[in-house]
């Protein structure tokens, strides 16, 4: 389960760094900003960020996200109650 997480926290990273690429190329500002302010890349991807295939981006990077937690989570857990 761990390992699964893993993997999608990575798919997660990549298209993470799809937007803030986006938001460099927009400006320096606007890149620094989803950077270092963990909340504004969120408001950035839904708000400002313009892409061909920005639902599909958005929503692999938000799902993959959501599920990697849950099953890094779980993965957590279960080792622990093997303890």
């Amino acid at each position: 389960m761990m390992v699964l997480g893993g993997l999608l926290y990575l798919v997660t990273f990549v298209c993470s760094i799809v937007i803030l690429i986006a938001a460099f190329k927009e400006s320096v500002g606007q890149g620094f900003l989803c950077l270092c302010i963990p909340l504004y890349i969120l408001y950035f991807a839904f708000a400002k960020f313009e892409h061909d295939k920005k639902t599909l981006i958005l929503g692999v990077w938000l799902g993959s996200g959501v599920v990697g937690a849950a099953l890094y989570g779980i993965g957590i857990g279960s080792a622990l109650s093997d303890l």
